[in-house]
């Protein structure tokens, strides 16, 4: 009779452990003590998971069918060939049909069309058993999984932005990709401004050179984009399953910018960014003052730039709709934002009692710590309660599980209200200065930058821009609404 000789591991590391060869020993010995001729020696290295339908197998399956002769199939176990219910059918029935006999040489069994009830029992019970050992493998996983995510490690590949690593006692670790990181980290800054689609953002960092963690470092795309900035693990947190857990590593992002940037991406369908990718320095800030519709950009004859209503309400007549170079609401802008020059001795005064003004706030401060770290004490003497009624099993494990994320989530709060609170302390008088600072110099810093810069200015100095005739209408953001009122009076008066 020819014999098929089967060989199968589940890894790489198995087959470098010379558990092959040691099975096609064993199986070439036992071909020659029964006198059978070896028609092929088939080895296989993939897993037996009942998830997977593994092509090898499913070849060996077809060449049998296919022979006009019986074969007999040699493995070393059962488990070398089926650790599930499935395989064992279709085996069944080729027994059945006369096209194979099974010899399975460690059990010491050989299963064919006239075995007796014990023989068939006996493969059954192997099939049955190996299949509990896959089950029990499996178990292993997930609770080793499981005990990594509440240890605060990851399991997996590290997400863009990380990396892999081992430390020197052997153990897996992920570290701050070097390269990456800040990338990242300026990903989530510049899309939290609202200035950016995935298109022209993916445009930017590509520039920057932000790739994958693949080892080509192929570019980003914008799918991938999508999945960094909704990304948990970069504020401190793993998400498995839909259940979240604080992590280890340290964070590239602050949970403010995280939540900045979810806001951004709710809202960027209600936004007209159809021409996102255009380079126009003021498409979608200004509207008309008479329909409400959008001014919008348009090249003309590839070279000069107008701004005119899209008259979507058809309140104008073609003839009315006015068109204006983008020069010239350029000047208009310019010539706004000198106005905002504060004398020197007056820039310097105005600094020196903002300094001052900084007591005042520091009380409020010191007031607005001392209760953020009351409430830090109140939340972690409700965890030393939670623990107690644990061992006491006056809660369940899955109670206890979400009332310490409920908890841990509200104090990971208070600590960044506190860094905040922290920063905004540090900040506060020297914000204030460079306001007034920025105020000062912003026609020159208008003229000097770029096209994204010049918007970003525009919109932290302007709300509610309209264009009325060919005239430039706004409202001024507070301060520089004040600025403006004292310059036109040149009347800056200490009070």
């Amino acid at each position: 009779m020819k014999a098929i000789i089967l060989a199968r591991v589940s890894s790489r590391e198995q087959e470098e452990g010379h558990s092959i060869p040691a099975q096609l020993a064993r199986a070439r010995d036992y071909v020659d003590r029964k006198g059978f001729e070896i028609e092929e020696e088939i080895t296989i290295i993939e897993t037996a998971s009942t998830n997977k339908i593994r092509a090898e197998f499913n070849k060996i399956v077809i060449r049998i069918k296919q022979s006009s002769e019986e074969f007999a199939l040699i493995v070393d176990t059962v488990d070398r060939i089926t650790r599930n219910f499935r395989d064992s059918v279709i085996l069944d029935d080729l027994r059945k049909e006369e096209k194979v006999q099974l010899h399975f040489i460690r059990e010491g069994l050989v299963v064919n069309k006239d075995s007796n009830s014990s023989e068939i029992l006996r493969w059954d019970m192997a099939v049955m058993f190996a299949k509990s050992y896959i089950l029990q493998l499996s178990d292993n996983v997930k609770r080793s999984i499981e005990q990594k995510l509440r240890s605060g490690e990851w399991p997996g590949k590290a997400p863009i932005g990380y990396l892999n690593a081992t430390k020197d006692n052997g153990d897996k670790d992920v570290i701050l990709d070097p390269e990456r990181a800040p990338l990242i980290r300026k990903a989530f800054e510049l899309y939290a401004t609202g200035h950016y689609s995935f298109f022209t953002l993916r445009k930017k960092l590509k520039e920057e050179g932000l790739t994958n963690n693949t080892p080509n470092k192929g570019i980003l795309s914008q799918g991938q984009l999508d999945f960094i900035l909704k990304g948990r693990f970069y504020y401190g947190y793993m998400e498995m399953k839909g259940k979240l857990y604080p992590h280890k590593y340290p964070p590239i992002i602050s949970k403010p910018l995280f939540d900045k940037v979810q806001e951004v991406k709710a809202s960027w369908h209600k936004k007209p960014f159809k021409w996102a990718s255009k380079p126009y320095i003021y498409r979608g800030l200004i509207i008309c003052s008479e329909c409400g519709c959008t001014i919008t950009p348009e090249m003309s004859k590839g070279k000069y730039v107008y701004y005119h209503c899209t008259n979507y309400h058809k309140k104008h007549a073609k003839s009315e709709v006015e068109w204006l170079r983008e020069e010239e609401l350029t000047s208009q802008f310019k010539e706004l934002l000198l106005a905002f020059r504060i004398p020197n001795k007056v820039l310097k005064w105005l600094v020196d009692n903002l300094n001052r003004s900084h007591e005042d706030e520091k009380q409020y401060h010191e007031s607005v710590m001392t209760n953020l770290e009351r409430e830090y004490s109140k939340l972690q003497t409700k965890l030393v309660t939670l623990y107690d009624d644990r061992l006491d099993q006056r809660i369940t494990i899955e109670m206890y599980d979400k009332k310490v994320q409920e908890i841990k989530d509200k104090q990971e709060d208070i600590l960044e209200q506190r860094k905040l609170h922290s920063k905004a302390d540090k900040g506060f008088y020297i914000m204030a200065s460079k306001i007034l600072e920025l105020a000062n110099k912003s026609a020159e810093l208008f003229e000097s930058s770029e096209r994204e810069q010049k918007r970003q200015l525009l919109q932290f100095v302007l709300q509610n821009c309209q264009l009325r005739g060919k005239n430039i209408d706004f409202t001024l953001k507070k301060p520089f609404d004040a600025i403006l009122l004292a310059n036109k009076n040149q009347d800056w008066l200490r009070r």
